[in-house]
């Protein structure tokens, strides 16, 4: 029996930034827009404004009319419209794009979506309009009841077909912090999460995954930091004996973790010498390299929820919102991926009945 094309929904993001403008090109893209059933999340009035001022920016540019797209209208009040300008992002734009997530979580949680491609916030944004979340992840987590969830990010080689996983054990707390964060609870909560996720998101029961190890050579045995012989290798000893189908290693240091998912990346080396997914210890670690390699092609995806949630692996970029120089690659992967994810799910799903 075919699987049915998966509902996915597209929260807007901050109006002002180029959210809408990389939802609009990415939707233009026939294949993009056929391999599922998109709602976009927001206010048609912003999505039409926009879609005009691209026409008379960048007449060539191509881009999906807002008419011919199913939009879940979220309401706006004129003196909140009247305050959003293309490139100004302000309490009122940060306003409307935590409406436009809160809206989109409501329904997908009630059965009407099986997945979120989230459009860039500002995080500046809804502090100024007085929501007090780190970012979209911590409020989806929240909405959804869970307290185990991740960032991954995946990308797709556009040289080798590789796909790059790497999920970040640590997220957006200041450096200092890091070596106390990570504590074998954290640690294992998170390989667990990635283990899950390897399984039903992407099919793989028996995957090989390398951690990172946090100082200079990996401590250098104690000499450059004690955190891998005290914490790290112990706790990788007690996780292979859990996890015996899973193939782990570790903690490896940091300047050659990317070595050979570098090399499969461009083709360098053969893809099977890379490992299945990557555990970066804080943000920069893992993010670097990623970005480095995939800029264009990331997806920020959080695992733990109870449905798919994807995004581009970029910001509000205020200062060209409305040029019509937006790159919506990203957008356009993280499209691809949420309805690959959806329909491994479906899949998995329907073989445990």
């Amino acid at each position: 029996m075919p699987l049915t094309r998966p509902r996915l929904a597209i929260p807007l993001g901050d109006p002002a930034g180029i959210g809408p403008e990389v939802v609009l090109q990415a939707l233009a893209t026939p294949d993009t827009a056929c391999d599922c059933n998109v709602t976009v999340v927001g206010n048609r009035l912003l999505l039409q404004q926009t879609y005009q001022t691209l026409r008379q920016t960048s007449p060539n540019l191509p881009l999906v009319n807002p008419e011919q797209l199913s939009v879940l209208e979220v309401p706006l009040e004129s003196a909140l419209l009247s305050q959003i300008r293309l490139g100004r992002g302000n309490a009122a734009s940060g306003e409307a794009s935590f409406r436009f997530l809160e809206t989109a979580i409501c329904h997908t949680r009630a059965g009407d979506f099986q997945g979120i491609v989230t459009a860039p916030i500002a995080k500046s944004a809804w502090q100024a309009a007085g929501h007090q979340y780190p970012g979209q992840t911590e409020l989806l987590a929240e909405r959804a009841g869970v307290t185990r969830f991740g960032m991954l990010f995946v990308a797709r080689s556009p040289h080798t077909g590789w796909l790059l996983r790497t999920l970040l054990a640590t997220t957006h707390i200041p450096l200092r912090q890091v070596a106390d964060a990570l504590t074998p609870d954290l640690l294992t909560q998170k390989l667990h999460l990635l283990i899950d996720t390897l399984y039903q998101d992407f099919g793989l029961a028996q995957p090989r995954i390398a951690i990172a190890g946090l100082n200079p050579h990996s401590g250098e045995q104690g000499q450059l930091g004690r955190e891998e012989q005290d914490r790290l290798i112990p706790w990788l000893q007690q996780m292979q004996q859990q996890f015996p189908s899973v193939q782990l290693e570790g903690p490896v240091p940091p300047d050659t973790l990317w070595v050979r998912p570098g090399q499969a990346w461009f083709g360098l080396a053969d893809v099977a010498s890379a490992h299945d997914a990557y555990l970066a210890l804080y943000h920069d670690q893992g993010l670097i390299p990623v970005k480095l390699m995939a800029f264009d092609q990331a997806v920020n995806t959080t695992i733990g929820l109870p449905f798919v949630r994807t995004s581009p692996d970029h910001g509000t970029a205020f200062d060209i919102a409305g040029r019509g120089i937006a790159n919506p690659t990203s957008m356009r992967a993280a499209l691809r991926l949420a309805a690959e994810l959806t329909h491994q799910r479906a899949k998995r799903s329907t073989v445990l009945c």
